[in-house]
């Protein structure tokens, strides 16, 4: 079995330091990297299974780098370590899609325990049971057509590139037409019945695919219901 492997970011050499050694004594493999902006970039390169991220980074914020990595469609758990009194960062931090945060300095049996948590959650992940098709089924709504087989979308005679999770969320809708849609019910068939991300995630993408298959045409597919959610309708 593979091991966990665990991406630490944190400019604190000395704590990053202690963290990967007990990292490896338990049995997860981990990388150190000390600044926010080359810390994103090794996020949005390479797979992770979890995520430990210093609020205080110099190139960018750990706030901004969760930001960046959550708007980037990447839901990898992320556990922020924060000041003691950081109050803001640690709302901030859970707002924007953080699954935990740990407030420095920590006994490192905690963060252990944390981040065994997260990983048994992330384990637990299934994803959404689709509904059976066939292969030549093909959705449509005025100009826009989705065909199951090739997974081409069109908007009349205009092509359209939609990455997986776009294309799964734009085919949900697609099947629930004229029929509102909260943002418990997309996530839960979208991204799974255990995603325990921030339901922002939703909002995200929905603007993806209004600036993909609405912005650039006259008639208007998807429609926000203030206070309520999405639906897909002429």
């Amino acid at each position: 079995m593979e091991k966990p492997r665990i991406l630490i970011i944190e400019d604190e050499v000395k704590i990053a330091r202690v963290i990967q050694l007990e990292l490896k004594h338990e049995g997860y493999e981990s990388e150190t990297i000390d600044n926010g902006l080359d810390g994103y970039q090794l996020c949005q390169e390479q797979n992770w299974d979890l995520i430990l991220l210093d609020v205080m980074l110099p190139g960018l914020s750990g706030l901004e780098v969760l930001r960046r990595i959550r708007t980037s469609g990447n839901m990898t758990p992320v556990i922020l370590l924060t000041a003691r009194d950081s109050v803001h960062d640690k709302v901030s931090g859970l707002d924007l899609g953080a699954n935990d945060y740990v407030t420095k300095p920590f006994q490192i049996e905690e963060l252990l325990a944390r981040i065994r948590t997260c990983l048994r959650m992330r384990a637990q992940l299934q994803p959404a049971p689709a509904a059976p098709v066939d292969n030549g089924d093909v959705w449509t709504m005025a100009d826009l057509s989705v065909h199951d087989k090739s997974r081409a979308v069109k908007r009349g005679e205009t092509d359209i590139e939609l990455t997986p999770r776009e294309y799964d969320l734009l085919v949900f809708m697609l099947k629930h037409p004229n029929q509102v849609m909260n943002r418990e019910q997309i996530l839960t068939n979208v991204w799974g019945f255990d995603y325990f991300g921030d339901t922002n995630v939703v909002d995200v993408y929905i603007r993806y695919l209004r600036k993909k298959i609405d912005h650039q045409f006259d008639k208007q597919l998807i429609h926000t219901i203030r206070g309520v959610g999405y639906v897909m309708k002429e």
